[in-house]
């Protein structure tokens, strides 16, 4: 069960990623960033009402229960780690293709399959080593394909970014794995979306709004909207599938990375871009991968 809800917060992540890169196309990215984590909270803000005013969501998993300051504390930090990883992500996915962010963020998972192995003690079959290395592999295919845009791995800021966007998101992975072991699911996504608000509206008034006349103009797009409605739910879809027993995390995290066929997909059809060919490998190995994750989960 965990493993299928795990495909469709894959399936939903994708969309999410497509739309993020439409609404950031020439658009300020900061702007873009709060008003993601604005309607985020707005989603889940009457469920916060009705739990805390009525009784109708009890007993309900949409139920957000009344929590104590040290876990708000433990959520806080939650926050942090993942708007870390957003503020790098949404830079590096302004400035490069879809088809070149989307493999590197697949790769997430075998970074958080190392802390998983030394933090929890997952042990992975032969079929699921096989996939993780075949994502490895598709790392370095994906460097040469860069080259052909003029992207050297080496020397390019934004792939930088999305690096460090991978590194964040690994450390908020295996957090997740922490907290769910304790903590419901609507008590994390609720709140950590909220503190992201917060912090987001700090960055927008204090960083953003005095410069915002010698940076990139902010242009709405509907297309926002849609990015806090595909994360929300296939953040919560992932959040259910951590509460099951036996779900792993590097296993929930390397599937959710094959988001990077609607990407591509994407990437090609709506974006036109380029060297196509030689990315389809690199498509193929993380399909591939994902199969044998499949297979050492059966």
């Amino acid at each position: 069960m965990w493993l299928a809800l795990a495909f469709v917060s894959a399936f939903l992540l994708g969309c999410y990623e497509v739309n993020k890169k439409m609404a950031l196309d020439g658009n300020a990215v900061i702007p873009v960033l709060f008003f993601n984590t604005l309607f985020c909270s707005l989603l889940f803000l009457p469920f916060i009402v009705l739990s805390y005013c009525t009784d109708w969501l009890d007993g309900t998993m949409f139920y957000v229960p009344p929590v104590s300051f040290e876990t708000q504390v433990y959520v806080f930090v939650k926050a942090v780690i993942v708007l870390s990883s957003w503020i790098f992500g949404y830079f590096a996915l302004k400035h490069l293709p879809l088809t070149i962010t989307g493999p590197i963020k697949a790769t997430q998972p075998v970074v958080t399959l190392v802390g998983a192995l030394v933090i929890f003690g997952e042990r992975l079959n032969l079929y699921q080593w096989i996939g993780v290395f075949l994502s490895i592999a598709s790392f370095y295919m994906l460097s040469a394909s860069g080259k052909k845009e003029g992207i050297r791995f080496s020397h390019n800021k934004w792939i930088l970014f999305t690096v460090l966007s991978v590194l964040t998101g690994a450390a908020s992975g295996l957090y997740d794995k922490y907290l769910m072991q304790s903590l419901d699911v609507m008590t994390v996504q609720v709140w950590y979306n909220v503190y992201q608000c917060l912090m987001m509206f700090f960055i927008l008034l204090f960083l953003w709004y005095p410069r915002r006349r010698h940076t990139t103009p902010f242009v709405w797009h509907w297309n926002i909207v849609f990015i806090s409605v595909f994360l929300s739910v296939a953040d919560w879809v992932y959040f259910y599938a951590l509460t099951f027993p036996d779900s792993m995390i590097s296993i929930v995290s390397m599937v959710r990375r094959s988001n990077v066929l609607v990407t591509f997909v994407a990437g090609a059809l709506l974006f036109r871009e380029k060297n196509l060919k030689s990315k389809v490998v690199d498509l193929f190995l993380v399909l591939l991968g994902m199969i044998f994750l499949y297979l050492g989960t059966r």
